[in-house]
């Protein structure tokens, strides 16, 4: 994983995580990789690993079993939600972008529908 320098680390590797569940390569009530086996992984240190996975599981996200490790949830609302969260969060940013060039709404309705052709 390449890490940006404007964003924190673990908040980057939250992000990585919540994209595995939302396009299904973690999937409902799977079991994630260990914190030192994520840290291996993605070669960051096991705290910023176990900071990203407390605000996952804060949130809802992750589920954690005592002795086993923690596991996506199974909420199928809350998976919509962050899904929909992410859907935003990328469009927003999209728009900026673009208006940051100076480009209208009305071309960036262009652009769009010009690249789904």
């Amino acid at each position: 994983m390449n890490f940006k320098d404007n964003l924190p680390i673990y908040i980057q590797i939250k992000e990585y995580l919540c994209r595995q569940i939302i396009n299904g390569k973690l999937e409902p009530n799977q079991r994630i990789p260990s914190v030192r086996n994520l840290a291996a992984q993605l070669t960051v240190n096991v705290n910023t690993i176990q900071k990203a996975l407390r605000q996952m599981i804060n949130s809802g996200l992750l589920v954690t079993k005592r002795g086993e490790g923690n596991y996506v949830t199974n909420d199928k609302k809350l998976l919509e939600k962050i899904k929909k969260d992410i859907i935003v969060a990328e469009q927003r940013k999209f728009v900026q972008n673009m208006k940051s060039l100076g480009i209208s709404s009305g071309q960036i309705n262009l652009i769009v529908a010009n690249h789904l052709k």
